[in-house]
């Protein structure tokens, strides 16, 4: 009875001395690849590049295979480590039987690698091979179109338009209008102006809703001293790029001046006002010269007119109170240098 009792005993402390060792030594599980690849990827959403990065190289330690981990691992060290960047990235090329989709993922990755490094013929050749891959890639497409508008490219930049343009159905002639405008400014900058000119003219047909051409065009003219021809083609692109109008104000007056035709100054800007009553620039400039001509209240009334309310902008007040010198008592003027300081007073609060 006691050696039974005694076998019994040992049983449950031995049992017992088992489960506390399974309990107390039982390491916790290792976490799935896909959770901690989610967690990086949240990770890089909140800006949180160290933590992802630790993430990532969890991943890659449990799966040596991870593609995407490496090349999330890349794209994360390309701003601050691009060479590091593209040793990761150029790793994965060797890879075999990798999906198409994760081939062009890779392409794209050494193409920007490449472009921060300031290698873009590099950066070009990777490009190409995703459009080796996939044709159609829009990606690699307007990627290419980018390194050919810095690098001044302007034929390969309109050609990768027209593809991108043809494979979108989005028709866009001012795009292609303005790399032959880029292609006579080229012109202009080495001295060939009748070269210069002709490009102007050309993008004008391509696309005579496009300002730009008519700009440099008055430019070409002005030099000739044409200046009729010069003031037309200024105010076609005034007219035409209302939002870039100004860049040409102080022209047309010169000129119209020249002319002895500074009577139609006042005429152009109010065709301007007529197509943009909010064009500030164009109301000062009118303001002034109905003041030359001694239309005080006019001018006053015009502006006036312009001012929005809740407005912060102070030139209208401050042009405003310019016209109200001669015609306006103290206390008028001091209110209304009130209301300019009470702008600014909102402008540095907000």
């Amino acid at each position: 009875m006691d050696s039974k009792f005694l076998y019994l005993a040992l049983a449950l402390i031995a049992g017992t001395g088992l489960l506390s060792y399974l309990l107390y030594n039982k390491k916790s599980p290792t976490p799935k690849t896909d959770t901690l690849y989610t967690e990086a990827l949240n990770a890089m959403i909140k800006g949180e590049k160290g933590k992802a990065i630790r993430y990532l190289r969890d991943v890659v330690k449990q799966d040596s295979n991870h593609v995407r981990a490496y090349l999330q691992m890349g794209n994360i060290l390309r701003d601050d480590h691009p060479d590091q960047a593209t040793k990761i990235h150029q790793s994965l090329t060797v890879r075999a039987n990798l999906p198409t989709d994760l081939k062009v993922d890779i392409h794209q990755s050494l193409a920007l690698d490449f472009e921060q490094l300031g290698k873009n013929t590099l950066a070009k050749r990777e490009a190409e091979m995703i459009l080796k891959i996939e044709k159609r890639n829009l990606w690699a497409l307007r990627f290419l179109l980018s390194l050919a508008e810095k690098e001044g490219k302007w034929d390969k930049a309109a050609g990768w338009s027209k593809l991108i343009q043809k494979i979108t159905g989005k028709q866009d002639k001012h795009e292609l209008s303005r790399y032959i405008v880029y292609k006579g400014l080229d012109k202009l900058k080495k001295g060939l102006r009748d070269d210069a000119k002709a490009f102007f003219q050309k993008a004008i047909k391509s696309a005579p809703e496009q300002g730009l051409p008519y700009l440099y065009l008055g430019d070409i003219f002005e030099q000739t001293r044409d200046l009729v021809k010069a003031i037309e083609n200024w105010e076609s692109f005034a007219l035409r790029d209302l939002k870039k109008a100004s860049q040409v104000f102080s022209k047309i007056e010169t000129a119209l001046f020249d002319l002895g035709r500074y009577s139609e100054v006042e005429n152009f800007y109010r065709k301007i006002l007529k197509n943009d009553p909010t064009n500030l620039e164009a109301v000062i400039r009118l303001a002034n010269v109905l003041e030359e001509k001694g239309e005080t209240s006019a001018a006053i009334n015009l502006v006036e007119e312009s001012i929005q309310p809740g407005s912060r902008n102070i030139r209208s007040d401050l042009m405003k109170l310019k016209l109200s010198l001669t015609t306006s008592t103290p206390v008028e003027l001091s209110h209304q240098i009130d209301t300019i300081l009470e702008k600014l007073a909102e402008s540095i609060d907000g």
